[in-house]
């Protein structure tokens, strides 16, 4: 075990293998901290696993552990890897892969997926320009993976300003860098008071000169005992001139909750298939079929109601009515819902998207015709937060069912029956 010193306000020695920290250095703060990662002040943490005892006895009756530590071998050789397990769900989180989530699990339940690609693959065997743009697909295996920033959706060619000022030409690869940039800075925070919220704090910049200098700050953090996670994220431009932004939360559920008879529940304002394949899934987009060789995906694009609050949330169902995964957030911040329906063979990576974002999955050339890529002026911030839950018996499956229902209140969609049309 490396232990490094941390820039922050923090007294900490070794004591028979185990990290402490001194309270008293931390009076006017709401938090114990502990520094994983911080290039800047030379500080990295190779593996540790941190409890209770570490920190005061804090929030001791849960049990809740964090375990950082390296994975070897194969395409996950380097991979950082952090176990957030507190006391009732272990969230395993991927400050090499932009922060990412690999999945989530209550006793034997898991909410993830499973890939063809069974690795945790590092960023440095990644091409992205492979395949025509399609190379982001040779690491994608994540429950919870960010699309962004400067561009998601399909690759392809756009325009942009070059360092000379003129109109220029680029090739867009698939679904942006972000997911595949390691993280600058990591930090395991504990809230001193109760409930204790424990937070995996990270900053991933995707910046480069003459381009984007975009800044992302996320805290994923969960109560101990719960079966929740928050997910907060902070993408700042730190450039001198205005910046394109595009963010999609690709969040994928295979099985077992995922199972022919699956079904999705959302409170849906407008609907349409984003192309022609996706027509034929039109009278069937809420509910899935079994592994089917051969299927070719389906999108759906979706606008959303929420309440009086500005919340919507999303789930999706197990086919008793016993299991459901769900997603809360502010339609302000992210404003579109793209279903992707993937029930193609298991080996071929049976699966299915439920993709909040500032925008669809279309070409950033194809999105800005619809005035959907914002911009941030200088120093601006955007910040969006989401909520995701795990509902494992009849009676939580049907409190989310109910909340869904009561934003829908008894509205019908619009669908149309035709993909958008654009150049």
């Amino acid at each position: 075990m490396q232990l490094f010193r941390s820039s922050l306000c923090v007294s900490s020695f070794l004591f028979f293998g185990i990290f402490v920290m001194n309270s008293a250095c931390h009076a006017a703060d709401d938090f114990h901290r502990f520094t994983i990662t911080n290039t800047a002040e030379k500080q990295y943490v190779d593996s540790i696993t941190l409890s209770p005892k570490d920190f005061g006895g804090v929030a001791a009756d849960s049990k809740w552990r964090v375990r950082k530590e390296i994975l070897r071998g194969g395409k996950q050789e380097g991979v950082d890897l952090i176990t957030l397990d507190n006391g009732q769900m272990k969230i395993r989180i991927i400050p090499t892969r932009g922060l990412s989530i690999l999945d989530m699990q209550v006793g034997d339940f898991r909410l993830g997926w499973e890939s063809p690609v069974k690795e945790v693959v590092h960023p440095q065997f990644v091409d992205l320009d492979t395949r025509g743009g399609l190379g982001w697909l040779d690491g994608f295996n994540e429950w919870m993976v960010r699309c962004g920033l400067e561009f998601a959706g399909h690759p392809g060619t756009d325009k942009f300003v070059d360092n000379t000022g003129a109109e220029a030409e680029m090739e867009l690869t698939l679904h942006g860098k972000v997911g595949n940039i390691p993280a600058s800075e990591v930090e395991l925070r504990i809230q001193k008071e109760a409930p204790h919220r424990i937070t995996i704090r990270g900053t991933v910049h995707e910046r480069m000169f003459f381009g984007p200098k975009l800044e992302l700050v996320t805290e994923i953090s969960t109560i101990p005992g719960s079966q929740e996670i928050t997910v907060s994220d902070w993408v700042t431009n730190r450039g001198a001139g205005d910046q394109e932004l595009m963010l999609i939360y690709h969040t994928n559920y295979g099985a077992p909750l995922l199972e022919e008879g699956a079904e999705l529940l959302a409170p849906i304002k407008s609907l349409a298939p984003m192309n022609e394949t996706a027509i034929a899934g039109l009278k069937s987009y809420t509910t899935y079929a079994a592994p089917t060789p051969g299927f070719s995906e389906q999108v759906f694009l979706t606008e959303l109601f929420a309440n009086a609050e500005g919340e919507t949330t999303v789930c999706l169902k197990s086919k008793s009515g016993q299991r459901a995964a769900s997603i809360s957030y502010q339609t302000k911040q992210l404003p579109y819902f793209t279903i992707w329906k993937n029930t193609t063979a298991k080996a071929d990576g049976y699966v299915t998207g439920l993709e909040p974002g500032t925008c669809f999955p279309f070409n950033r050339r194809v999105e800005r015709q619809f005035g959907r890529v914002p911009k941030l002026a200088p120093g601006e911030t955007r910040e969006f937060s989401l909520t995701f839950g795990l509902h494992l018996d009849e009676k939580e499956v049907q409190k989310i069912t109910q909340k869904i229902d009561q934003i829908q209140d008894g509205r019908k969609p619009e669908i149309s029956q035709t993909p958008p049309q654009h150049d």
